[in-house]
């Protein structure tokens, strides 16, 4: 039987893709923000592309901070900006 291959929505496009191809970014338990390369760290994830595009409709439309439920700052945007360019 194939491995199930673990699915996540894009906040931006609402596309379905691979757990894989998406940036995560994780609010921690104590309420930190960061963005999470191994997709291990613990606390309430949000997942978007890896194009500048979706990252642009996901800060206008507050879609990122709804879904972790907490004010995001834009130094956490910029942090996404430079490893999405």
């Amino acid at each position: 039987m194939a491995k199930k291959i673990p699915q996540r929505m894009c906040l931006g496009c609402q596309e379905r893709k691979n757990k894989r191809e998406l940036i995560r970014i994780v609010r921690s338990p104590e309420g930190e923000i960061s963005i999470d390369p191994t997709g291990k760290k613990s606390g309430r994830g949000a997942y978007i592309c890896n194009d500048l595009a979706c990252l642009n409709k996901v800060i206008k439309s507050k879609r990122l901070e709804r879904s972790l439920e907490v004010a995001i700052s834009d130094e956490v945007y910029e942090k996404l900006k430079e490893q999405l360019s």
